[in-house]
């Protein structure tokens, strides 16, 4: 296992001067409940600055508060939760899970997740789908698409694939030798191969696998710990699914996410918030992209 070439970032798609309202991607997010408002906000964020449009869909009160903000949503639809099937054939990929309540925060009004997610994985499975958060943490693996990118972290690597804690026990990942930073790999590159999917483990050093190879991505800084920033990191990795294969968006989403948290670092060392995370990103990719 080799550690990502930013030059592959080169490989990018970049929206031609020519182009035209809807053909630089358009992604749906799926997330968000009464109790979980924020997750799937930053996701819908970090779209929005990357493809034509965001189709929106979560509870009615988070669907308020995009609707409240529609100035700063000008490229994006909000879809209500019984209208989303008139726009995922239109989107070119969706990202479902940021937000949306495991088992014990259900709420009334809120979507049950696992019913949710494991019905619309089966009905699209030609669809390009990025699963994250409560998705992964409820969904049974029978259901994956093998289209699909999945964003876990550590606890929800083992709550998805039913690892026993001692097989794959969380560990510092900064401080891990290297043959046991490629023991871990092995073993997400063996699920990736087997589910036929992209997995990108997120940590200190994020792992990302497809079937085929595994890359390690090093970066980032502890101020990246704070809640939201795996929702930032989803959204940019649905947005550059959007026009691209799915081995290089997970791994060019996750060296730009660390680059930007490293920026950010760089100016104001770990006392960042997510938002800012989520702004910084369009500028990491202009220095990096352009």
């Amino acid at each position: 296992m080799h550690e990502f070439n930013p030059n592959h970032l080169k490989q990018l798609y970049i929206p031609s001067p020519s182009s035209h309202k809807g053909q630089n991607g358009k992604v749906m997010v799926i997330g968000g409940s009464k109790l979980f408002h924020a997750a799937s906000l930053w996701a819908l964020e970090v779209a929005a600055h990357m493809v034509d449009m965001v189709y929106y869909a979560s509870v009615a009160e988070n669907n308020t508060i995009v609707s409240q903000a529609k100035e700063q949503f000008r490229n994006g639809i909000v879809v209500p939760r019984d209208k989303i099937h008139d726009y995922i054939e239109e989107a070119d990929c969706i990202l479902i899970g940021p937000g949306l309540p495991r088992f014990e925060g259900l709420e009334e009004g809120d979507d049950d997740t696992k019913t949710l997610t494991e019905y619309l994985l089966k009905k699209y499975p030609h669809k390009k789908w990025v699963i994250d958060g409560g998705s992964l943490q409820t969904m049974d693996i029978r259901f994956l698409s093998r289209s699909a990118i999945l964003t876990p972290h550590q606890k929800e690597f083992e709550m998805l694939f039913k690892m026993p804690n001692d097989k794959f026990q969380m560990t510092n990942q900064v401080q891990m030798p290297n043959d046991q930073i490629k023991k871990r790999a092995r073993v997400v590159y063996k699920k990736a191969k087997e589910y036929e999917c992209v997995i990108l483990l997120k940590g200190s050093i994020d792992i990302v696998c497809s079937p085929t190879e595994c890359v390690r991505v090093s970066g980032g800084n502890a101020g990246m710990t704070k809640g939201g920033t795996g929702d930032v990191l989803a959204g940019l990795t649905a947005a550059l699914y959007a026009k691209n294969e799915a081995f290089l968006s997970a791994c060019a989403a996750s060296y730009i996410n660390k680059q930007a948290g490293d920026a950010l670092f760089a100016e104001k060392g770990y006392w960042f918030t997510t938002s800012e995370l989520a702004h910084e990103i369009p500028r990491a990719m202009k220095k990096l992209l352009l």
